[in-house]
């Protein structure tokens, strides 16, 4: 694969992440947080940066790595480099934003065990040089981010009447929309809002576009 790698387009890959192979519209994976920390777009954005910032590393740090991991061990060391970033971003987050740290703090822990980060490891980055990593890596969390924040959006709004905690709407609002249940109607709706996108604009190829890299 490493032979083909300069033909890679750095800003396909960054597209790839955020459209066509997006983590949640079009992947389906990760789910929880989606449901779990977007009732506020604070939460979203703060959460989906630290995901970002994982991911990255990840795919970079493998990279750098790949010719010296065993293939046979291989999953244990990605868990290890990904447990080792998310320490980094769990400390961070807990010196220097106490106040979100309460609320997500539990799920940027966690992030540890989210099957997208690993298999952007496993799929790309042990294949390709690190500055192509980082974009697919790039990409794919940026893609997260923006599922994270699009979500929290319309939950936060229609379900508080507000946006980052400023009152927006002065009407009654959904309260359904800050339950888990709002959750799930905003991303299936978005889902299927990303699936016209990719019938109108791509034919519907869809997720995979990159996966052969």
């Amino acid at each position: 694969m490493e032979h083909h790698e300069e033909k890679i387009s750095y800003l396909q890959l960054i597209k790839n992440g955020v459209f066509k192979e997006n983590t949640i519209f079009r992947l389906v994976i990760s789910l929880c947080p989606s449901i779990a920390v977007t009732n506020s777009v604070r939460n979203g954005f703060l959460l989906g940066m630290a995901v970002l910032f994982v991911q990255s590393m990840v795919n970079t740090t493998v990279a750098l790595l790949r010719r010296f991991i065993h293939p046979r061990i291989r999953i244990p060391i990605f868990m290890l480099i990904i447990s080792g970033w998310v320490s980094v971003v769990d400390m961070i987050m807990a010196a220097y934003a106490r106040a979100a740290y309460k609320e997500i703090g539990l799920y940027v822990e966690i992030i540890v065990a989210f099957a997208s980060i690993l298999a952007r490891a496993e799929m790309f980055a042990s294949k390709n040089r690190p500055l192509a990593a980082f974009f697919d890596g790039f990409g794919s969390g940026l893609g997260f981010m923006i599922a994270l924040v699009v979500i929290s959006f319309f939950r936060e709004l229609f379900g508080s009447g507000s946006l980052a905690g400023i009152p927006i709407i002065h009407a009654k609002p959904l309260l359904i929309m800050i339950m888990p249940a709002g959750g799930f109607i905003a991303v299936g709706l978005l889902m299927g809002f990303f699936n016209w996108i990719d019938i109108r604009f791509y034919g519907g190829k869809g997720a995979g576009g990159a996966a052969g890299h």
